[in-house]
Protein backbone atom coordinates (compact mmCIF):
# COMPACT_ATOMS: atom_id res chain seq x y z
CA UNK A 1 0.00 0.00 0.00
CA UNK A 2 1.34 3.08 -0.88
CA UNK A 3 1.74 5.73 2.13
CA UNK A 4 -1.50 7.92 2.85
CA UNK A 5 -1.05 11.27 2.41
CA UNK A 6 -0.98 13.33 5.58
CA UNK A 7 -3.38 16.90 5.47
CA UNK A 8 -3.27 19.40 8.03
CA UNK A 9 -6.55 21.28 8.16
CA UNK A 10 -5.32 24.70 9.99
CA UNK A 11 -9.08 26.09 8.33
CA UNK A 12 -9.36 29.27 10.29
CA UNK A 13 -7.45 28.50 12.94
CA UNK A 14 -4.46 31.00 12.07
CA UNK A 15 -7.25 33.88 14.36
CA UNK A 16 -7.14 35.69 11.58
CA UNK A 17 -3.07 36.27 11.80
CA UNK A 18 -0.36 36.02 9.06
CA UNK A 19 1.86 35.39 11.18
CA UNK A 20 0.53 32.62 13.06
CA UNK A 21 -0.62 30.98 9.91
CA UNK A 22 3.57 30.97 8.28
CA UNK A 23 4.04 29.40 11.66
CA UNK A 24 1.71 26.75 11.31
CA UNK A 25 2.98 25.81 7.70
CA UNK A 26 6.18 25.68 8.66
CA UNK A 27 5.45 23.14 11.78
CA UNK A 28 3.29 21.58 9.97
CA UNK A 29 5.91 20.87 6.91
CA UNK A 30 9.27 20.33 9.19
CA UNK A 31 8.21 19.03 12.42
CA UNK A 32 5.00 17.13 11.73
CA UNK A 33 6.10 15.86 8.51
CA UNK A 34 2.85 16.16 6.71
CA UNK A 35 2.24 16.29 3.16
CA UNK A 36 -0.50 19.03 2.87
CA UNK A 37 -2.05 21.77 4.67
CA UNK A 38 -5.17 23.15 4.17
CA UNK A 39 -6.86 26.47 4.55
CA UNK A 40 -10.33 28.02 3.76
CA UNK A 41 -11.99 30.60 2.08
CA UNK A 42 -15.55 32.06 1.87
CA UNK A 43 -17.27 35.09 0.60
CA UNK A 44 -19.24 35.83 3.67
CA UNK A 45 -21.84 38.06 1.76
CA UNK A 46 -22.53 35.13 -0.70
CA UNK A 47 -22.73 32.85 1.63
CA UNK A 48 -24.62 34.25 4.83
CA UNK A 49 -28.27 36.15 4.54
CA UNK A 50 -28.13 39.53 5.82
CA UNK A 51 -30.23 38.29 8.78
CA UNK A 52 -27.19 35.48 9.12
CA UNK A 53 -24.82 38.09 8.80
CA UNK A 54 -25.52 40.74 11.50
CA UNK A 55 -26.46 37.98 13.76
CA UNK A 56 -24.90 37.67 17.18
CA UNK A 57 -22.17 34.49 17.17
CA UNK A 58 -24.10 31.67 18.78
CA UNK A 59 -21.02 31.20 21.18
CA UNK A 60 -19.89 34.51 21.87
CA UNK A 61 -16.84 33.47 23.85
CA UNK A 62 -15.69 32.39 20.45
CA UNK A 63 -16.00 35.40 18.45
CA UNK A 64 -13.86 37.63 16.97
CA UNK A 65 -16.54 40.36 16.00
CA UNK A 66 -19.77 41.72 17.42
CA UNK A 67 -21.83 39.91 15.22
CA UNK A 68 -21.20 36.62 13.11
CA UNK A 69 -20.43 38.15 10.38
CA UNK A 70 -17.39 40.90 11.52
CA UNK A 71 -16.77 37.00 12.93
CA UNK A 72 -16.01 35.61 10.04
CA UNK A 73 -14.42 38.27 8.35
CA UNK A 74 -12.17 38.87 10.80
CA UNK A 75 -10.71 35.21 10.39
CA UNK A 76 -10.75 35.48 6.31
CA UNK A 77 -7.77 36.20 3.94
CA UNK A 78 -8.07 38.11 1.02
CA UNK A 79 -6.15 36.15 -2.17
CA UNK A 80 -3.36 37.93 -2.37
CA UNK A 81 -2.68 36.88 1.56
CA UNK A 82 -3.87 33.01 -0.23
CA UNK A 83 -1.10 33.63 -2.69
CA UNK A 84 1.32 34.60 -0.19
CA UNK A 85 0.74 31.31 2.25
CA UNK A 86 0.59 29.01 -1.00
CA UNK A 87 4.21 30.49 -1.33
CA UNK A 88 5.16 29.87 2.08
CA UNK A 89 3.86 26.23 1.40
CA UNK A 90 6.05 25.85 -1.69
CA UNK A 91 9.47 27.69 0.65
CA UNK A 92 9.06 25.08 3.38
CA UNK A 93 8.29 22.17 0.78
CA UNK A 94 4.54 21.13 1.86
CA UNK A 95 1.48 21.53 -0.68
CA UNK A 96 -0.71 24.12 -0.35
CA UNK A 97 -4.59 23.89 -0.30
CA UNK A 98 -7.84 25.50 0.33
CA UNK A 99 -11.58 24.38 1.13
CA UNK A 100 -13.42 26.55 -1.19
CA UNK A 101 -17.52 27.21 0.72
CA UNK A 102 -18.74 29.18 -2.31
CA UNK A 103 -18.18 29.85 -6.40
CA UNK A 104 -16.76 33.11 -5.74
CA UNK A 105 -14.06 31.71 -3.40
CA UNK A 106 -14.03 28.82 -5.86
CA UNK A 107 -13.05 30.91 -8.69
CA UNK A 108 -10.44 33.06 -7.05
CA UNK A 109 -8.38 29.88 -5.31
CA UNK A 110 -8.72 28.25 -9.05
CA UNK A 111 -6.65 31.53 -9.83
CA UNK A 112 -4.02 30.06 -8.25
CA UNK A 113 -3.25 26.87 -9.57
CA UNK A 114 -3.28 24.52 -6.33
CA UNK A 115 -2.45 21.16 -6.59
CA UNK A 116 -5.99 20.56 -5.05
CA UNK A 117 -8.91 21.94 -3.92
CA UNK A 118 -11.62 20.68 -1.21
CA UNK A 119 -15.24 20.97 -0.97
CA UNK A 120 -16.86 20.78 2.55
CA UNK A 121 -19.16 18.69 3.79
CA UNK A 122 -21.36 21.71 3.57
CA UNK A 123 -21.28 22.12 -0.10
CA UNK A 124 -20.89 19.33 -1.59
CA UNK A 125 -24.29 19.73 -3.64
CA UNK A 126 -23.44 23.23 -4.71
CA UNK A 127 -23.47 22.20 -8.40
CA UNK A 128 -22.93 25.62 -9.76
CA UNK A 129 -19.48 25.06 -8.38
CA UNK A 130 -18.85 21.81 -8.98
CA UNK A 131 -19.04 22.52 -12.25
CA UNK A 132 -17.45 25.12 -12.88
CA UNK A 133 -14.66 23.88 -11.08
CA UNK A 134 -15.14 20.45 -12.97
CA UNK A 135 -15.22 22.76 -16.44
CA UNK A 136 -12.38 25.51 -15.46
CA UNK A 137 -9.88 24.11 -12.99
CA UNK A 138 -7.62 21.19 -14.11
CA UNK A 139 -6.35 20.33 -10.48
CA UNK A 140 -8.02 17.56 -8.14
CA UNK A 141 -10.86 17.83 -6.27
CA UNK A 142 -11.80 16.74 -2.75
CA UNK A 143 -15.06 15.95 -1.53
CA UNK A 144 -16.50 14.98 1.93
CA UNK A 145 -19.23 12.86 2.08
CA UNK A 146 -20.91 14.58 5.68
CA UNK A 147 -23.89 14.79 5.96
CA UNK A 148 -24.81 13.32 3.14
CA UNK A 149 -26.83 10.65 1.86
CA UNK A 150 -26.57 7.53 -0.14
CA UNK A 151 -28.64 8.94 -3.11
CA UNK A 152 -27.10 12.24 -3.16
CA UNK A 153 -23.71 10.19 -3.26
CA UNK A 154 -24.49 9.16 -6.22
CA UNK A 155 -25.60 12.16 -8.03
CA UNK A 156 -22.21 14.17 -7.01
CA UNK A 157 -20.02 10.98 -8.27
CA UNK A 158 -22.53 10.89 -11.34
CA UNK A 159 -22.51 14.45 -12.05
CA UNK A 160 -18.26 13.86 -12.08
CA UNK A 161 -18.70 11.29 -14.21
CA UNK A 162 -20.38 13.02 -16.91
CA UNK A 163 -18.17 16.02 -16.87
CA UNK A 164 -15.60 13.81 -17.58
CA UNK A 165 -13.59 14.97 -14.16
CA UNK A 166 -14.38 11.77 -12.07
CA UNK A 167 -10.31 10.47 -12.14
CA UNK A 168 -9.42 13.70 -10.17
CA UNK A 169 -12.03 12.90 -7.53
CA UNK A 170 -11.22 12.42 -4.06
CA UNK A 171 -13.70 11.13 -1.37
CA UNK A 172 -13.79 11.24 2.06
CA UNK A 173 -15.34 9.60 4.38
CA UNK A 174 -16.89 11.93 7.16
CA UNK A 175 -19.45 12.82 10.06
CA UNK A 176 -19.99 16.26 10.44
CA UNK A 177 -19.60 16.82 14.18
CA UNK A 178 -17.02 18.40 16.87
CA UNK A 179 -16.08 16.68 18.03
CA UNK A 180 -17.37 13.34 16.81
CA UNK A 181 -17.57 10.17 19.65
CA UNK A 182 -16.06 7.49 18.51
CA UNK A 183 -19.40 5.37 17.85
CA UNK A 184 -20.22 7.83 15.47
CA UNK A 185 -17.16 7.98 13.49
CA UNK A 186 -18.79 4.73 10.97
CA UNK A 187 -15.05 3.51 9.55
CA UNK A 188 -16.69 0.79 8.07
CA UNK A 189 -17.80 3.16 6.09
CA UNK A 190 -14.73 3.47 4.34
CA UNK A 191 -15.25 -0.23 3.05
CA UNK A 192 -18.17 0.71 1.45
CA UNK A 193 -17.26 3.84 -0.18
CA UNK A 194 -14.30 1.65 -1.73
CA UNK A 195 -16.47 -1.21 -3.16
CA UNK A 196 -18.80 1.24 -4.53
CA UNK A 197 -16.91 4.01 -5.75
CA UNK A 198 -12.77 3.15 -6.18
CA UNK A 199 -12.61 2.40 -9.38
CA UNK A 200 -14.82 5.20 -10.60
CA UNK A 201 -13.16 8.20 -8.72
CA UNK A 202 -8.94 8.79 -8.09
CA UNK A 203 -9.29 7.74 -4.61
CA UNK A 204 -10.79 7.57 -0.91
CA UNK A 205 -9.64 9.04 1.96
CA UNK A 206 -10.77 9.94 5.27
CA UNK A 207 -11.65 13.25 7.10
CA UNK A 208 -11.68 12.78 11.22
CA UNK A 209 -13.42 15.16 13.94
CA UNK A 210 -12.55 13.41 16.96
CA UNK A 211 -10.47 13.02 19.37
CA UNK A 212 -6.93 11.18 19.59
CA UNK A 213 -5.38 9.74 16.60
CA UNK A 214 -5.79 5.58 17.01
CA UNK A 215 -8.82 6.10 14.57
CA UNK A 216 -6.71 7.24 11.94
CA UNK A 217 -4.46 4.34 11.89
CA UNK A 218 -7.23 2.20 11.53
CA UNK A 219 -8.65 3.88 8.48
CA UNK A 220 -5.26 3.26 6.76
CA UNK A 221 -6.23 -0.01 7.74
CA UNK A 222 -9.41 -0.04 5.40
CA UNK A 223 -8.12 1.89 2.40
CA UNK A 224 -7.99 5.49 2.60
CA UNK A 225 -5.32 7.19 1.15
CA UNK A 226 -5.60 10.39 2.40
CA UNK A 227 -5.69 11.27 5.96
CA UNK A 228 -7.37 15.07 6.66
CA UNK A 229 -6.97 16.18 10.40
CA UNK A 230 -7.81 19.48 11.86
CA UNK A 231 -4.75 21.01 12.99
CA UNK A 232 -4.04 24.30 15.99
CA UNK A 233 -0.48 25.41 18.04
CA UNK A 234 -3.17 25.35 21.00
CA UNK A 235 -6.17 23.61 21.68
CA UNK A 236 -7.21 26.28 24.45
CA UNK A 237 -7.21 29.33 22.00
CA UNK A 238 -10.50 31.20 21.37
CA UNK A 239 -12.54 30.04 18.40
CA UNK A 240 -14.54 26.60 17.72
CA UNK A 241 -12.11 24.47 16.16
CA UNK A 242 -9.65 24.04 17.98
CA UNK A 243 -10.66 21.75 21.04
CA UNK A 244 -11.44 19.17 17.99
CA UNK A 245 -7.75 19.43 16.52
CA UNK A 246 -4.40 18.23 17.08
CA UNK A 247 -1.80 20.23 17.83
CA UNK A 248 1.23 19.68 16.60
CA UNK A 249 3.11 16.78 18.12
CA UNK A 250 -0.44 15.07 17.53
CA UNK A 251 -0.26 15.41 13.87
CA UNK A 252 3.40 14.47 13.97
CA UNK A 253 2.73 10.71 15.82
CA UNK A 254 -0.69 10.94 13.39
CA UNK A 255 1.76 10.73 10.17
CA UNK A 256 4.49 8.94 11.76
CA UNK A 257 1.97 6.08 12.70
CA UNK A 258 -0.49 6.23 9.68
CA UNK A 259 2.98 5.68 7.48
CA UNK A 260 3.56 2.48 9.68
CA UNK A 261 0.45 0.65 9.51
CA UNK A 262 0.65 1.38 5.62
CA UNK A 263 3.98 0.20 5.26
CA UNK A 264 2.83 -2.80 7.41
CA UNK A 265 0.00 -3.62 5.11
CA UNK A 266 1.99 -5.94 2.94
CA UNK A 267 1.85 -9.84 2.41
CA UNK A 268 5.01 -12.05 3.06
CA UNK A 269 7.17 -12.26 -0.51
CA UNK A 270 8.45 -15.17 0.29
CA UNK A 271 7.24 -18.25 2.94
CA UNK A 272 9.95 -17.37 5.26
CA UNK A 273 11.44 -13.78 5.14
CA UNK A 274 14.96 -13.45 5.16
CA UNK A 275 14.97 -11.69 8.73
CA UNK A 276 13.47 -14.99 9.76
CA UNK A 277 15.49 -17.28 8.79
CA UNK A 278 18.53 -16.62 11.01
CA UNK A 279 15.71 -17.41 13.32
CA UNK A 280 14.69 -20.35 11.89
CA UNK A 281 18.34 -21.60 11.63
CA UNK A 282 18.94 -20.98 15.18
CA UNK A 283 16.14 -22.04 16.31
CA UNK A 284 14.38 -24.61 14.49
CA UNK A 285 17.92 -26.34 13.32
CA UNK A 286 17.48 -30.03 15.88
CA UNK A 287 13.51 -30.27 15.11
CA UNK A 288 12.30 -33.26 12.77
CA UNK A 289 11.63 -32.52 8.96
CA UNK A 290 7.90 -34.01 8.67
Amino acid sequence: MKAPIIIAEIGCNHKGDMTIAKEMIQTAALYCKADVVKFQKRCNRELLTPEEYNAPHPHPENSYGATYGEHREFLEFTLDQHRQLKAWCEEFGIVYSTSVWDLTSAKEIASLQPKLIKIPSACNLNKEMLGWLCDNYEGEIHLSFGMTTKAEEEEIVSFFEQKGRNKDLVLYNCTSGYPVPFEDICLLELTRMREQYVHRVKAIGFSGHHLGIAVDSAAVALGAEYIERHYTLDRTWKGTDHAASLEPDGVRKLARDCRAVAKALTYKKEDVLPIEQVQRNKLKKNQIKW
